[in-house]
């Protein structure tokens, strides 16, 4: 007996309200839940010490000493990132510029923490 292919039906009304309710719902929680505003204040963290809060509207370098070495941070009008860390892998550098609340760079290694903040929190606290 020959394999037959079956052919789809046309989508129905039914599905197209799923479908279009479907795309509003990601929409409305994208816009809802997804954080889009500019930090104003930058909070660093060396092991369970908070080193200090600082405004981002700067230009200013920041040597930050941790177990293994001295890592720097740089401030620059609105973005903050580490410029050099004595790890090995070098991953909180290669995260580049942040500058969105809520976002977070950390040198495990280091115990050293970059956290963004805004105007409201998007989290009580950071833990690693």
């Amino acid at each position: 007996m020959p394999f037959k292919f079956s052919h789809h039906p046309k989508p129905l009304i039914g599905d197209w309200l799923v479908i279009f309710a479907s795309f509003a719902l990601v929409i409305f929680m994208f816009q809802s839940f997804w954080v889009f505003e500019q930090a104003s204040n930058l909070k660093i963290r060396q092991g369970n010490q908070i080193v200090g809060t600082f405004d981002l509207n700067q230009t200013r370098e920041l040597h930050i000493k941790g177990p293994i070495g001295e890592s720097i941070i740089v401030i620059n009008q609105g973005k903050v990132r580490f410029k050099q860390s004595p790890c090995r892998n070098q991953y909180c550098v290669h995260q580049g510029w942040l500058s969105r609340a809520g976002q977070v760079a950390i040198c495990l290694p280091n115990q050293i923490s970059l956290q963004l903040m805004g105007e409201k929190s998007s989290y009580d606290s950071l833990n690693y």
